[in-house]
């Protein structure tokens, strides 16, 4: 039995400590029993925290659990996280919608001026891309189409492919897409960037809201951004569908449109269309949730912005396709 007696010690430091525990630890290793005696209770804590520091934190040993175990853990783990982070979306969600009925009640309230510079920056800024890209996408239907239908002599019935294809789904897909890979992105990084600059905060400390000052005007410019840029990109694809079935099948403009008339109505139109509002309400409420998420550091600026891209796609889709089936259903 080895007794240390450190009645005597007045001041203990983290080395005293290490150096204690080192002496402790050598004498336990050769046999010998170690009891510690007339220690104050400060030194105590003290060595118990040096101990428990130097211990290895658990889960970074050698796992004993079977790999499938594992993985169905990660997978139970990852599912609890993306509940949580729905039901917060869903929290942000509601809080945006009574800031929206303060302002409903005290319209001048409303930033008419941020307004109008978010739906120059989300609208007419994303014109010139937004019309490449669909013009192209109607380019590549119109060839692909025809390369099928010709084998059953039904060219003409490549009209009816674009109208349908474009109007419907492609076109107000392709765009929210594109919308939530532009602005999305820079509400997340803008609004992260001001709050790594603490302005979030002093936005607060004035007394201000930041939902109604920096989250309200890019949702409203976002739902009237969308659907003119949705109509856009339906106008662009079917054009260059036009011009690929003008090139390819010989079928004039006029016929083109005859063709298209009798293919698609009013309802098809307003199928993709209905779809804008809410997809753009989605793309803005996670790029500003995402963005109001930001810890302070240029790296999670970063991280969260590419977290929104990927949940705006991805909530995009999932309620394009619950609106094809809410639509097949009625359907329309």
């Amino acid at each position: 039995m080895v007794r240390l007696g450190l009645g005597g010690l007045q001041a203990l430091d983290t080395v005293g400590a290490c150096l204690l525990m080192g002496l402790a630890d050598r004498l336990t290793a050769d046999g010998w029993r170690v009891a510690v005696q007339e220690i104050r209770p400060e030194h105590a804590a003290l060595i118990e925290a040096v101990r428990g520091a130097g211990r290895a934190p658990a889960g970074h040993g050698r796992s004993s659990h079977h790999p499938i175990i594992d993985m169905v853990a990660g997978v139970g783990e990852a599912s609890v996280a993306a509940a949580r982070e729905a039901r917060d979306l869903i929290n942000f969600l509601g809080l945006v919608t009574l800031t929206f009925a303060r302002l409903w009640a005290n319209p001048s309230r409303l930033r008419l001026t941020s307004v109008l510079h978010h739906i120059e920056q989300i609208g007419f800024n994303a014109l010139p891309i937004l019309g490449l890209l669909s013009f192209l996408i109607g380019v590549v239907l119109a060839f692909q189409g025809a390369d099928q239908l010709r084998r059953f002599g039904a060219e003409l019935y490549v009209v009816n492919l674009l109208g349908v294809s474009v109007l419907r789904e492609i076109g107000i897909l392709m765009t929210a897409i594109i919308v939530a890979g532009r602005s999305g992105s820079a509400f997340t990084a803008q609004i992260g960037t001001m709050k790594v600059n603490q302005e979030v905060d002093a936005i607060g400390t004035m007394g201000l809201d930041p939902i109604e000052l920096l989250v309200v005007p890019r949702a409203i410019a976002m739902m009237v951004s969308l659907p003119l840029l949705a109509f856009y990109a339906d106008i662009m694809g079917l054009f260059g569908g036009a011009v690929m079935s003008y090139a390819t099948l010989n079928i004039t403009f006029g016929q083109f449109i005859t063709q298209l008339q009798t293919a698609v109505g009013l309802n098809t139109v307003m199928a993709g269309l209905i779809k804008a509002p809410v997809f753009a309400l989605v793309i803005a409420m996670v790029g500003c949730y995402e963005g109001l998420k930001v810890s302070g550091s240029a790296e999670s600026v970063g991280t969260l912005t590419t977290k929104s891209v990927v949940e705006g796609i991805f909530l995009v889709i999932v309620i394009d396709a619950l609106f094809s089936v809410l639509f097949s259903m009625l359907g329309v």
